[in-house]
Formats: C-alpha cells, structure tokens, sequence
C-alpha cells in the first residue's frame, strides 16, 4: 500500500515539473516556459458595431479588415445611386403628367400618353423605394459584419482544439465504427 502511495507522489510530483521548466542558454539567459494568453475583450464587438454604425467602415478599419471598406462605400453608394436616378425620372414624369394636366405645353414627353406617363411614374417610384431598402440594408449588414468579424476574432482557432473524423473498435464486436473525435490538449 505505501509503496503504491509513494509512487503515485513520485508520478504527481514528476508531471507538475515541466510547468515551471527553465531552459539556460549557453550565453547565460535564462528562458521560461511561458503561456501567452490572448484577453478576450467583450465590449470588442460591441465597439466595431458602434463604430460602423457611426460611420460604415469604420468598425472594419477597427477589426483591421481594410479590404472590406470599398465593398461597403461601393455596395451602399450604388445603391444610393440607383435611388437617385429613379427619384430623378419619378419627378420628371410627374412633372409632365402634372403639366399635361394643367394644360400647360411640354416637349419632352410629347410622344407618351397619359396612361403611359402614370406607369412610368410607378415604375420610378417603385425602384426609388426598393433601392431605398437596399442601401438601408447595405448599411445594416455593414453593422452585422463588424460585429461578427470583432467576436470571430476572439475565437480559440489553435492545434489544442480540434474536431476530426476518426475509425475506432466497437467495444461489442470489434467491428470498426467511425465517428467524430473531439481533441483538447495541454
């Protein structure tokens, strides 16, 4: 019994050893194992959202994401270009349907009827709205990806941390059973 206590310290003792392992150099140094620890900071994401929502790009500039700035400028831009052209026509064409109404001569829709200058106006006026939505969403999805990207950069991505596919013996029948094998080490 004490022999089997005794050894059970000597392997305790033994594996607790390598923790506070040094290494000296030849040039005199002394160089300790060392386990550096990333903080995870909770507001992170918080702020690359509130930066984004304050200015679009601005949360991707705060994650070091560069790259997707002129996707943002460009996808909300166009869309806000879309919406200008359309509510550009929607006016012209109301403004001659309203001219024809009042009985007042204009030369640039001559050749439309009325039921025509009405569609046109819906037309314009529908994609107006709708490209509306979309530079609102372009904005919101601007939020979303700070957000996402700033908490994506905090996760534990390292060799210690794995999950794989792996064949292991049916304790029953010996009969190979594949499964998945989820990895932490030390």
């Amino acid at each position: 019994m004490r022999k089997s206590i005794l050894i059970a310290c000597i392997i305790v003792l033994s594996g607790i050893n390598p923790i506070f392992a040094q290494v000296q150099t030849s040039d005199g140094l002394v160089i300790s194992d060392t386990i550096t620890r990333n903080e995870i900071d909770p507001l992170k994401p918080a702020k690359a959202a509130f930066y984004s929502a304050v200015l679009p790009g601005l949360g991707q500039a705060y994650n070091k994401k560069y790259w997707k700035i002129p996707l943002v400028y460009g996808a909300i831009g166009a869309s806000l270009y879309v919406y200008s052209f359309n509510n550009t026509k929607y006016h012209d064409y109301r403004d001659a349907y309203k001219k024809r109404l009042a009985g007042e001569p204009e030369t640039e829709f001559a050749f439309l009827d009325d039921d025509r200058l009405i569609r046109a106006q819906r037309f314009h006026q529908r994609n107006r709205d709708l490209s509306l939505l979309v530079a609102v969403a372009f904005y919101v999805l601007n939020i979303v990806d700070a957000n996402i990207d700033a908490h994506l950069k905090q996760f534990n991505v390292n060799e210690n941390l794995s999950v794989k596919p792996d064949m292991y013996p049916s304790d029953i029948n010996q009969k190979p059973n594949v499964g998945l094998t989820f990895n932490y080490r030390f």
